[in-house]
């Protein structure tokens, strides 16, 4: 690459962490993870990405049990300690919870934590929700909780579908202190024309919230491959809405690693947006994060 990157990835496990790893597979939307249902250290995640010229990374939580929520944060600062790696946290608390803020209060205590992802997208197609229910944005508790972030300088990782657009911006408005980070480019997941056009009108919709960033990850989740074309197609549909200093990278690593290996993922988007100006590379790919998640 022409510059340094920063990779805002999910997981980094380890089963003696982990112990439910052992369990029967869960249905999930980028299908059988079962190439990937096994130890990813520190060590093999910068072993993975050092090549690339990868030289911060932002962790977002990876889904451990909801009261291991600070052992996860515990275990990332671990993690820094002894590498170096990652340069910042992102983690979980139940945001329905009326106590929450005393373990939001705790995960604030870990230097590296920068913002919360509590997954809230929810659809028709059971096996592409993780949300319990549609409505949780509007959720009175939900609320007053994400006033804790907005008072911490904290992200709000915002996993959401099309059909939860309206709600999304009304959150956003509610909370202009919240940098609200839409994951994997809003899940682009019906490549029919009509589909496609809906995600478009969804990124249309979001895009007058400048409190609203996206970040380009996952792009693989529901075609099961690491496709430069699809890539090439998301990138500039999403930059022909937005700004790309309000655009990110994320490898979600090691979810990716289902179907290829880093080298051929990170070259895919960068093949993907070679006929970027530079100032937009770097945005995407260094700028854009390191704003985001203080990492300056």
């Amino acid at each position: 690459m022409e510059f340094p990157v920063i990779d805002s990835h999910h997981h980094v496990w380890m089963k003696k962490d982990l112990d439910w790893l052992n369990g029967e597979l869960q249905p999930r939307i980028f299908g059988d993870y079962t190439a990937i249902k096994k130890d990813y250290s520190i060590d093999e995640y910068i072993d993975d990405v050092i090549p690339y010229d990868v030289v911060k990374s932002v962790y977002i939580q990876c889904n451990w049990p909801e009261d291991k929520c600070e052992e996860e944060a515990l275990y990332i600062d671990e993690c820094f300690n002894a590498s170096g790696w990652p340069s910042a946290f992102i983690g979980f608390c139940d945001l329905l919870d009326p106590k929450a803020n005393n373990m939001l209060e705790k995960l604030l205590a870990y230097p590296l934590t920068r913002g919360i992802r509590m997954q809230l997208h929810w659809h028709k197609n059971k096996d592409y929700s993780f949300a319990s229910r549609d409505n949780i944005m509007e959720d009175k508790v939900f609320n007053k909780n994400l006033e804790f972030l907005a008072k911490n300088q904290l992200v709000f990782e915002l996993q959401i579908f099309e059909n939860q657009v309206d709600q999304a911006i009304i959150l956003a408005n509610r909370f202009p202190e919240i940098n609200f980070i839409l994951q994997h480019a809003g899940m682009p997941h019906d490549d029919t024309k009509e589909g496609t056009e809906r995600w478009l009108n969804f990124m249309r919709k979001l895009a007058p919230i400048s409190n609203i960033y996206i970040k380009l990850s996952g792009l693989g989740t529901f075609i099961h491959k690491n496709d430069t074309s699809h890539i090439k197609f998301i990138v500039e549909s999403v930059l022909s809405i937005f700004s790309s200093n309000r655009c990110l990278f994320g490898s979600n690593f090691p979810i990716e690693k289902i179907w290829c290996n880093y080298g051929e993922l990170i070259n895919s988007y960068k093949d993907a947006t070679k006929d970027l100006q530079l100032i937009d590379k770097k945005n995407i790919f260094y700028n854009t994060a390191e704003k985001l998640y203080r990492l300056g």
